[in-house]
């Protein structure tokens, strides 16, 4: 199964590993599917590690700033020994600790071999296009406390059958 996050830098399109970390896939691709990523920023971006996003676009009471699963809560993570953050464009989902998945995921721009164990891998970038906007938004200025001096969006988001499809 795939995804392709469109944003306003080019397209990321996403492996998403379904059957090695079900739970966690299973989260990403409704959200996807409710359009919940839509119009929502890449707001805290390292160079040479990593771009994060996945907060609400708006938030509410019923929905708050930092985002949460499709449950509504935080859930467990699924560390996989063969899932490694071991390379350019791994996808991972962020936490503050322990069980605390909620909406939030980034993407890697150098291996972080210091986060194996802690944060759970669910995909991979694919593709050359996927690469070269992912160099796109590696480019963005930051400021001092990481955040992108222009605005890095997902506009919408395509869910593929294949991962090989179009």
């Amino acid at each position: 199964m795939s995804v392709t996050l469109h944003t306003n830098k080019g397209d990321l399109k996403i492996e998403v590993f379904c059957e090695s970390v079900p739970k966690s896939a299973e989260n990403f691709l409704a959200l996807c599917a409710s359009e919940y990523y839509s119009l929502s920023p890449f707001h805290r971006l390292i160079p040479n590690f990593m771009v994060q996003g996945g907060a609400p676009a708006n938030p509410t009471p019923e929905n708050p700033k930092g985002g949460q699963s499709i449950w509504g809560g935080p859930f467990e993570d699924e560390i996989r020994p063969a899932l490694k953050h071991n390379a350019r464009g791994i996808v991972s989902m962020a936490n503050k600790g322990p069980g605390t998945n909620g909406s939030q995921f980034f993407i890697l721009f150098d291996k972080a071999p210091h986060l194996d164990g802690m944060n759970t891998v669910f995909g991979k970038l694919i593709g050359d296009e996927s690469l070269a906007t992912l160099a796109k938004i590696e480019a963005v200025e930051i400021d001092k406390k990481n955040r992108p001096k222009e605005k890095i969006i997902i506009e919408n988001v395509t869910i593929h059958a294949n991962p090989l499809a179009g």
